[in-house]
């Protein structure tokens, strides 16, 4: 593992309880970051921290939700100090069907929750990064954003927003310190696994030209750089997770 110095950076991670989440505030605890673990599920949180150790701060928060958000990121403060560094990492996969068959209340979860959700983070921690000239933030899209997995359709809508609206806030910044990139990873063995149908994982596999899916400790590397000061120059961009299935 290479070293990235995080040291006196507070850290807020979406969907921090499990997953990529998890991966991510690992790896930021690693490199010397004070870590905000923020996700809707109390139980698998409070287990997280535990495992985690100190250092850690936790919220319980449905990012849906733009006034809980807020709350939280004032409770993170108060606790931890100025955020510096924000990774949204919370999403849902929805279920597969076609899109003429897709259930529209799951449609609204999914963009609600994807799309809206990283809208509501990213739109809190904006003013506190402002007022310290300085700010990192990295959106979790997918390369399905880029792509489109078909029966995927609510999924694959969602990432392609997220990709735009960091491409928009990263030039909306770019006369700060503040750097607002997203990944588009492909997909690693986590818990969103379970919201699939096996045909579609096995489609995913299948498109990735390395033969294996994404190792969560390979996308909380790129990140941890990505949240760094060493990352001085690059904003409104994305960088790519998928193991050569991306052509752009």
């Amino acid at each position: 593992m290479n070293d990235i110095d995080l040291r006196g950076q507070v850290a807020l991670v979406t969907g921090g309880a499990q997953g990529l989440g998890y991966a991510f505030a690992r790896r930021l605890l690693a490199s010397g970051a004070k870590v905000s673990l923020w996700d809707v599920n109390a139980e698998r949180l409070a287990q997280a921290r535990d495992e985690l150790g100190a250092g850690v701060d936790t919220q319980t928060v449905d990012i849906v939700d733009a006034d809980a958000v807020t709350a939280a990121h004032a409770r993170t403060e108060a606790q931890l100090g100025p955020v510096s560094i924000a990774v949204n990492s919370a999403g849902i996969a929805g279920p597969n069907h076609t899109l003429e068959e897709y259930p529209l209340e799951e449609w609204r979860r999914v963009i609600d929750i994807n799309l809206n959700g990283a809208f509501h983070v990213n739109r809190a921690v904006v003013g506190s990064m402002k007022a310290q000239n300085y700010g990192r933030i990295v959106n979790v899209a997918s390369i399905a954003g880029k792509e489109g997995n078909p029966n995927a359709s609510a999924y694959s809508a969602s990432k392609a927003a997220v990709i735009g609206m960091t491409k928009s806030l990263g030039k909306e910044l770019a006369n700060l310190d503040i750097a607002v990139n997203c990944i588009t990873p492909a997909a690693a063995r986590t818990p969103i696994f379970d919201q699939m149908k096996q045909e579609h994982i096995d489609y995913m596999l299948a498109r990735i030209p390395r033969g294996r899916f994404l190792e969560v400790d390979e996308a909380a590397n790129m990140v941890a750089w990505l949240v760094s000061k060493e990352n001085s120059f690059t904003t409104a961009s994305v960088f790519d997770l998928s193991g050569g299935r991306a052509t752009y």
